[in-house]
């Protein structure tokens, strides 16, 4: 019987197909488990497969784009979040240089996950859109508002397709911050059983400064004015989106069982650090209510696990920054696999 099958007989479980599919899965899992976790189990794609159900982009009215693939999820499905502006995977987007998470996924892949316990959801598109009109990159189409809706349907739609329970959600940037608002919006916090958030803006980006030295407002730069949609929620540590989502006092911040590890950077990073970082050249710390405010934490999470690294610009060879860096780092490579491999 297919993997498709024995997931359609789920609907009747009491049937004798069912059962027999059932007996097959344990084998083939008991002969997963003796051939070792350490097997590299295939390579990640660049699609979604044919059967997983259509998901339209509430801000972009076409599909979404993502990848992962058929097959049994022995471990716990791992969803992967890419930032703002970014894109799951590089090949046939208008974002040829971003789409590391593959690169982390394709880790994982090589460190024992099957290519169906690894997922991706590029919830703003190819990017190709941005072509048109840069200052996209700052507003509703690019905010947790406009894409919470397509997280929800994402996930429901893995753990059905796989069969799972929970999901397991690695989010770098504002992937980190898009999945703790969709848990908080669903109460949904018994559905992740593990977060991974590397360099989120948990507590607010330096780059919604009001200030006329902030060139991030300009429209080459992306609009980021503090009136944007994005800086309205994320300009600030102060912002009605932040104060909800990490309660107070940071009372939320790692709300429920899901057990939260952070990877961020401690030395420098383009949306924290009001220094120089590769390309980029530094901007004034100021929030959009115009009071200075030290970003350099942001990425923070009261409660949760926390690996600090430096020197992350090394992994960025285009624009030499810690922010993007830290994702294809191989350090932060070998902690998400440590996290997620227990127990």
């Amino acid at each position: 019987m297919s993997w498709k099958a024995i997931r359609a007989a789920r609907a009747f479980p009491n049937t004798a197909p069912w059962r027999r599919a059932a007996r097959a899965l344990g084998a083939a899992v008991a002969a997963v488990a003796l051939a070792g976790a350490a097997q590299a189990a295939g390579s990640v794609g660049t699609s979604l497969p044919a059967d997983f159900p259509v998901i339209e982009d509430a801000s972009l009215q076409k599909p979404v784009i993502g990848f992962g693939a058929a097959g049994p999820a022995v471990r716990t499905p791992v969803i992967f979040l890419h930032g703002n502006n970014d894109v799951p995977y590089a090949a046939g987007t208008c974002s040829p240089t971003n789409g590391k998470m593959q690169l982390l996924a394709q880790h994982l892949a090589d460190s024992g996950w099957s290519p169906g316990e690894l997922w991706a959801l590029g919830y703003q598109g190819d990017q190709c859109d941005l072509a048109a009109d840069n200052t996209r990159r700052a507003r509703i189409a690019h905010s947790h508002q406009a894409n919470v809706p397509d997280l929800r349907r994402f996930v429901a739609a893995v753990l059905a397709y796989t069969g799972a329970r929970q999901v397991d959600i690695v989010g770098h940037s504002m992937g980190a911050t898009l999945a703790r608002e969709w848990m908080r919006q669903d109460d949904a916090y018994k559905l992740v059983r593990r977060l991974v958030a590397i360099d989120g803006p948990n507590h607010g980006i330096i780059n919604c400064s009001g200030d006329p030295a902030n060139y991030y407002q300009l429209p080459a730069y992306g609009g980021f004015t503090p009136a944007s949609d994005l800086c309205q929620e994320v300009g600030s540590p102060n912002t009605p989106f932040l104060q909800r989502l990490n309660g107070p006092g940071g009372s939320r911040e790692t709300a429920g069982p899901t057990q939260v590890l952070v990877i961020r950077n401690a030395d420098t990073s383009f949306v924290y650090f009001a220094a120089q970082d590769g390309f980029f050249t530094p901007v004034p710390s100021i929030d959009i209510y115009g009071q200075a405010v030290d970003f350099s934490r942001s990425a923070a999470l009261k409660g949760a696990r926390q690996v600090d690294l430096t020197g992350q610009g090394a992994y960025d060879p285009v624009l030499g920054t810690a922010h993007l860096g830290i994702l294809a780092s191989p350090e932060t490579w070998a902690r998400t696999v440590e996290f997620l491999a227990k127990r």
